[in-house]
């Protein structure tokens, strides 16, 4: 097997009668397919693709809600040898623009919600629309194809997801994810956390990112695993479906990030549920602080396993299955990765323990960005690739990210790690989270401010913040201005969007 394709169609004929998925709206189980339907069904989208006239290396955009013809769709698309573009159905009119004008899609396939802004902003584009909120059964949508076909010979360098980056800086990038990358970076996440056909995951994230659609669908089909997928993540019905002790979804696995985790054990508080069954709790696409590694172990039961991944790299880093867990790590590199941690403008090894970029080359990273040659040529060195993170092994061959390059902030001609000083302010017992980021001053060229978000029911004076951030941190690397904040502006997978925190700056 060289290709995702061929993964996916070896687990339908292998597990044909095995239940695939379960899909639950509001909490409600919708619908329920076997593997063999999920074959079925992807046949006739993509008999009914190719009529459309969608053929192999056409992009398709799926901008629509979570939702079982999301996942069939984009198993269609790679039948076909096409190249699934998703994307965020809450994205806005400006924003998909761009999207369109950047994918060049053949067609755009939509959610009722999202038609009207897609008839206005690709009117010369084709476009078909789908009722998303109608269980899969009950829609007519291609349901008078064949449910034969014949799936492209594909390789693995054939393109087959184009994932936008976040766009923090300058215009969102589409990383490339060819059929090669997704089956080693499956295959990785089913060896280091033994998925196999007895586990159930249980599915609360979007499928427009990596973490959701690749880490845990991807994976949970090449294993033959089962899904109990949610529409949305609300920490009452999670808890219901990770609570079930008997049948055939209880669950096994559960994937998050780390603003799940704190909603889920906001909410769970003083109830007592069983959750001894659950024997991963993985947590990524986000850094966990270390006391929210200490709470999922006391409420939960178990240490979490951290684990660090990239849309351009797929999973990179994850803490052991077995063995010591370290807070505040992201692990150890997963196999055939390689990674060197380089010093950004010499582009040389720093010495043992020290910081300095990490780069990385192996199996799972992308070939490069959609239609954007210079800056696939500036993400990679002699065949690295140079990932923007900052950050420093330990003598266990364990990982830990100190920062974003982007992010240090230049104040009087120091470089000052912004994570440094979340890590500080975070200590104190009353502070939920923080963000550090650097706005413009006329006398340091950056001063370095704190947005701070305090636990529900808690209270504390910028000042006593201030007071103990100079207990552990040279005064110029102290905030000059500390401002309590409800929240911190993040996007879907629970990043904190540094440009917006500093537009509270008045930025």
């Amino acid at each position: 097997m060289s290709t995702l394709l061929h993964g996916l169609l070896d687990s339908f004929s292998r597990y044909k009668e095995k239940k695939a998925l379960s899909f639950y709206r509001n909490g409600t189980k919708e619908t329920e397919l076997t593997y063999g339907q999920l074959d079925i069904y992807s046949n006739k989208v993509a008999r009914g693709l190719l009529d459309m006239g969608v053929t192999r290396g056409d992009r398709v955009i799926l901008f629509m809600p979570k939702s079982v013809f999301f996942l069939i769709a984009h198993l269609a698309i790679q039948k076909i040898g096409a190249i699934t573009v998703p994307l965020n159905p809450q994205f806005k009119e400006a924003e998909m623009r761009y999207f369109i004008e950047d994918a060049d899609p053949r067609l755009i396939v939509c959610g009722k919600a999202q038609a009207r802004m897609i008839g206005q902003v690709a009117s010369d584009r084709e476009v078909m629309v789908v009722d998303t909120d109608v269980p899969y059964q009950e829609m007519d949508t291609f349901a008078d194809h064949p449910d034969q076909t014949v799936p492209e010979d594909l390789g693995p360098n054939d393109p087959a997801l184009i994932i936008y980056t976040s766009g923090t800086t300058g215009k969102p990038k589409g990383a490339v994810l060819i059929h090669g990358n997704l089956l080693h970076d499956a295959h990785n996440i089913i060896h280091v956390w033994e998925i196999n056909t007895r586990d159930v995951i249980c599915h609360a994230l979007p499928l427009f990112h990596v973490h959701g659609l690749c880490f845990a669908f991807h994976t949970a089909l090449l294993a033959g695993a089962s899904i109990v997928m949610l529409d949305q993540f609300r920490p009452e019905h999670v808890i219901e479906r990770l609570s079930v002790q008997d049948g055939e979804e209880v669950c096994t696995v559960f994937m998050a990030v780390p603003a799940m985790y704190v909603r889920l054990l906001d909410y769970l508080e003083d109830k007592r549920v069983d959750l001894s069954h659950i024997r991963l709790w993985a947590s990524g696409s986000a850094p966990l602080l270390p006391k929210d590694f200490h709470r999922i172990k006391q409420t939960l039961g178990k240490e979490p396993v951290e684990r660090e991944g990239m849309t351009e790299t797929g999973m990179n880093f994850s803490n052991p299955l077995y063995g010591k867990r370290k807070p505040g790590s992201v692990g150890i590199p997963l196999p055939d990765l390689e990674v060197r941690i380089v010093d950004p403008e010499t582009e040389k090894d720093v010495p043992f323990g020290e910081v300095g970029e990490i780069w990385l080359r192996g199996p799972s990273i992308t070939p490069g960005y959609w239609r954007k040659p210079e800056e696939t040529r500036k993400a990679f060195v002699n065949g690295w690739f140079r990932t923007g993170d900052l950050g420093r092994v330990d003598e266990d061959g364990y990982f830990y990210i100190t920062d974003r390059i982007k992010h240090i902030i230049i104040s009087g001609g120091e470089n000052i790690s912004p994570k440094e000083i979340e890590n500080v302010i975070n200590q104190l017992p009353e502070v939920l989270e923080s963000s550090v980021v650097g706005v413009p001053d006329e006398k340091w060229g950056e001063k370095v401010v704190a947005a701070v978000v305090l636990h529900k029911g808690c209270a504390i004076k910028p000042e006593r913040i201030d007071r103990h951030c100079r207990k552990f941190l040279h005064d110029w690397k102290c905030p000059k201005e500390i401002l309590i904040v409800g929240d911190l502006p993040k996007n879907t997978m629970g990043k904190v969007m540094k440009e917006k925190v500093r537009g509270l700056f008045g930025v």
